[in-house]
């Protein structure tokens, strides 16, 4: 216990004579504004680029869809007229029949 209060004391009185210090000035230097110099020589030309790599291809696009019916063709001339048939035959003589209403 009497170690703990000495070491007690002892750290009190050292924060008390750091705060006592005397502060000191510090001078920082101002840049004051002077005539403007003479203008520099232009730089050297840089050196070329080198080409870049080509890319790379790109995908196949997708199918497209299809397409939309077409317009209706135009109606087409008449035909020719056909050829003429065969005379048909003489048809038999037959006996002449009555219906009588009732």
């Amino acid at each position: 216990m009497k170690y703990s209060i000495l070491l007690l004391v002892l750290v009190g009185s050292v924060a008390l004579t750091a705060c006592e210090r005397q502060a000191t000035p510090v001078v920082v230097p101002v840049a004051v504004p002077g005539p403007t110099g003479a203008t520099g020589t232009t730089g050297a030309t840089g050196a070329s680029a080198s080409a870049g790599a080509t890319g790379a291809t790109g995908a196949t696009g997708s199918a497209g869809l299809a397409g939309a019916e077409g317009a209706k063709g135009e109606v087409g001339a008449p035909g020719y007229e056909g050829a003429k048939g065969d005379t048909g035959a003489s048809g038999k003589s037959g006996s002449t029949v009555v219906v009588v209403p009732k």
